[in-house]
């Protein structure tokens, strides 16, 4: 792995805000994305950025970016989404916790909103729903949408959560929440992995509604049908057998 360490600090008495970036194959949308991060009207501490062994020049487009406050670590070959969260989470030094994905399909605009639940102490724990109306949402696959409702129903039933959108990329954690939750999956399994975990530990979750602007296969999107399967093996791991 490999680190810049200039680190923005936030005014005294602020909650830090610590943004974890998964990286894989992301040149062409991730200075786009850091640059909104840093648009975000958030207190914002660090951006983390994990390149998970990307073979483009996501890796090289992160260490030339002259963005405050940005760390860049590094796998050395491709590990997987939960994998590259586990070690940006490892890194973190802030209060509050932001999930955010490379590819622009959720907008760092929406930070104020998801922080607010915990800003204003009534949450620990803060998922973004795509169901929950919001924003915009751009129209994409029909059974992408069957599968994410399955599985967050199927979460649902174990957890005793009424969730809309378990396979939200945006979660916000309070970092004393999250240092008790270790990751053990290492692709998208993470998403109902952190849902069973985190019910476990029964803290205050709010879910907000957010924007969606999905992308295709053509443009990129990576998530595919194993994945599905393994989010429902992860479901009954994780809450059964743990």
């Amino acid at each position: 792995m490999s680190a810049s360490t200039t680190v923005e600090h936030s005014p005294p008495g602020r909650p830090r805000v610590s943004v974890v970036i998964p990286c894989y194959n992301e040149e062409t949308t991730v200075l786009e994305l850091l640059a909104r991060v840093r648009e975000a009207a958030v207190p914002l501490h660090e951006i983390i950025a994990v390149d998970d062994g990307s073979s483009d020049n996501t890796l090289a487009k992160l260490e030339s970016a002259d963005v405050p406050g940005l760390r860049v670590l590094r796998h050395e070959h491709n590990r997987g989404k939960g994998a590259a969260l586990r070690t940006g989470f490892a890194a973190v030094t802030g209060d509050i916790v932001i999930i955010q994905d490379a590819d622009l399909e959720y907008d760092p605009a929406e930070y104020h909103g998801l922080l607010d639940p915990i800003l204003k102490d009534r949450a620990d724990v803060v998922f973004g729903s795509r169901f929950m109306g919001g924003g915009p949402h751009r129209v994409v696959y029909f059974w992408h949408m069957v599968a994410n409702r399955l599985i967050t129903l199927a979460s649902n039933m174990l957890t005793n959560l009424n969730l809309t959108d378990v396979e939200t990329c945006y979660k916000v954690f309070r970092a004393d929440i999250l240092a008790r939750i270790t990751v053990e999956e290492n692709r998208f399994g993470f998403e109902p992995e952190i849902t069973a975990k985190v019910a476990k530990l029964n803290p205050r979750i709010f879910e907000v509604g957010i924007s969606y602007y999905g992308r295709t296969y053509e443009e990129g999107k990576k998530i595919g049908w194993r994945d599905g399967v393994r989010a429902i093996y992860a479901i009954l791991k994780y809450n059964l057998l743990r």
